[in-house]
């Protein structure tokens, strides 16, 4: 697959997710879905590179030499940052979101009422 075409495919996704947060958090958020977007689409292309090339090259006599390929350690470096973006949009998410009483809050409702 062509790599502009992973892009658009990861920024719709994204910005689906994104379709119930409020107007302003989602202008906010724009450049960070373009960066988790490209990120994405650049590592889909590494991932590729690396599955022909490998993540390591190691020297044909003396088996104990080993390199790290480019690619490999770009790979990786995507994947830190990628994985840092994504968790900065799931925080914004978490914050739109309202959470309902769970067993536990119901239970301290019930505590409080019969205490007054």
């Amino acid at each position: 697959m062509e790599k502009t075409l992973v892009y658009k495919r990861e920024y719709e996704k994204i910005k689906k997710i994104f379709n119930d947060v409020e107007d302003n958090k989602k202008e906010l958020v724009e450049g960070l879905i373009q960066d988790a977007s490209f990120l994405y689409a650049e590592n889909y292309v590494l991932r590729e590179l690396i599955m022909e090339v490998g993540t390591i090259k190691i020297n044909p006599v003396n088996k104990a030499l080993q390199k790290s390929t480019e690619a490999g350690k770009q790979y990786l470096k995507n994947v830190n940052s990628y994985s840092i973006v994504i968790k900065t949009l799931n925080s914004i998410l978490q914050k739109n979101v309202i959470e309902e009483d769970d067993d536990f809050d119901k239970w301290i409702k019930d505590k409080m009422s019969i205490n007054e």
